[in-house]
């Protein structure tokens, strides 16, 4: 369901309506009653030759289906949207992201402590000293390669272009 328009991976409003299990015409009208939440980086209408390219896309009728652009979710969006549902679903997925960032800081903050300790660790250490040393030295080296995020991969791009 996620679709690469505009440079950005979104969700079309319809699909997150399924997800959270309202109609889509709830999940608008929440939108436009919350408009400040959903500034154009969490939220954007597609425009007409994006909605004939999807079209296209899912061999749609011409005269059949929605009549209406449907609406485009970044990441940020959606997880605005769940604050503004009032469904159990939406409160759910809510909290789930709450937490996630809370678990996302705990890691972050214990690679920064981690990273600390090793720099305490490292200070008295001369490269000059023995072979057990340096052994050690290279240890360091390696724990510090671990702890960096792993390189970018070059992205595959999904969907319709």
């Amino acid at each position: 369901m996620i679709l690469v328009v505009r440079g950005c991976r979104v969700l079309l409003d319809a699909d997150l309506a399924d997800l959270y299990g309202v109609p889509t015409k709830v999940l608008l009208q929440a939108v436009r009653r919350n408009a400040a939440r959903f500034p154009g980086d969490f939220m954007f209408w597609l425009s007409n030759q994006e909605l004939r390219d999807l079209r296209s896309q899912f061999v749609t009728s011409s005269w059949g289906g929605r009549r209406t652009r449907p609406c485009a979710f970044t990441e940020q969006g959606v997880a605005m949207l769940s604050s503004v549902l009032r469904t159990p679903r939406a409160i759910a997925v809510n909290i789930e992201i709450m937490r996630a960032f809370v678990r996302l800081r705990e890691m972050f903050a214990a690679n920064v402590a981690l990273a600390k300790r090793l720099d305490e660790l490292e200070a008295p250490i001369d490269t000059r000293l023995a072979d057990q040393d340096q052994a050690i030295v290279e240890i360091f080296c390696a724990i510090r390669q671990l702890m960096s995020p792993p390189p970018a991969r070059p992205k595959r791009k999904i969907g319709f272009m």
